[in-house]
C-alpha cells in the first residue's frame, strides 16, 4: 500500500473539500514530508489520478488571478469515502506495514469509532505474534544471532522488530481504551488541519 493515497484521501476528508495547496499545506504541517513520499508532486500527481479513477469529485470553483487554469477543490465521492476506509482499517491490521504507512494511519485512526480501532490493533498484535512465532521456527532467539552466522542478525532483527512492535501496539490500545483522544461519535475532534490563510510553521520555503 502507497502512503500517499491514505494520506491524500484523509486530508481532503478532513476539509470536505479541499484545493490542492490547502492537502500540501496540511501534510507540510503534520510532517508527512518527512516521514513519507508526500511531496508536492506526488500529492497533485495523487489528487488528479484519484479524480480520474472516481475516487474524488474536482470542483474547478475560481479563474486563476495569473491567468493560468482555474483552481479545483477535490471532495471525496462514496467510493472515495470507501477507498479511505478499506485503505485505513488495512494499515492499523497489518503488521508489515511500511512506517510510512502506519504513521498516516495513526494520524487518522480517530475516523473510526473506538471500539473498532481497538479490535483492529489487536488484530495486528495477533499477527504479529502469527509472525514471530514463523520466524522463531527458524531461530531461536536465545540462542544468540550468531548461532547463524552473520544471517542470524537478520533473525534477530525481524524478532527484535516484532516484540518492539507488539510492545508499542498493546500501549497504544491501553491509552485508547483509557479514554485517550476523541473517536468517531464521541464529540468534537481534534482539528489536525490549517485554517484558509493560516500560515504553515513547518512549510519549506
Amino acid at each position: 500500500m502507497s502512503a500517499i493515497r491514505l494520506l491524500v484521501l484523509g486530508a481532503v476528508k478532513q476539509h470536505g473539500r479541499a484545493h490542492g495547496y490547502q492537502v500540501r499545506n496540511d501534510l507540510e504541517y503534520w510532517g508527512a514530508h518527512e516521514w513519507s513520499h508526500a511531496k508536492p508532486g506526488s500529492i497533485y500527481h495523487a489528487l488528479k489520478q484519484m479524480a480520474k479513477q472516481g475516487l474524488l469529485h474536482a470542483h474547478e470553483v475560481a479563474p486563476s488571478t495569473a491567468g493560468g487554469p482555474p483552481r479545483v477543490e477535490y471532495e471525496l465521492t462514496e467510493a472515495g469515502a470507501e477507498e479511505y476506509f478499506a485503505l485505513l482499517r488495512e494499515a492499523l491490521t497489518t503488521y508489515d506495514q511500511k512506517t510510512d504507512v502506519l504513521s498516516a494511519a495513526i494520524g487518522f485512526m480517530v475516523d473510526l469509532p473506538r471500539a473498532e480501532a481497538v479490535e483492529l490493533l489487536r488484530r495486528r498484535v495477533r499477527a504479529l505474534d502469527a509472525w514471530r512465532a514463523e520466524v522463531t521456527g527458524y531461530y531461536t532467539p536465545e540462542g544468540g544471532p550468531d548461532q547463524l552466522g552473520h544471517i542470524g542478525e537478520i533473525m534477530h532483527f525481524w524478532v527484535h522488530s516484532a516484540d518492539a512492535g507488539k510492545e508499542w501496539t498493546l500501549g497504544l490500545i491501553e491509552r485508547i481504551e483509557g479514554g485517550a483522544y476523541v473517536f468517531a461519535g464521541e464529540g468534537e475532534a481534534f482539528v489536525g488541519v490549517l485554517g484558509e490563510g493560516e500560515e504553515n510553521p513547518y512549510a519549506k520555503p
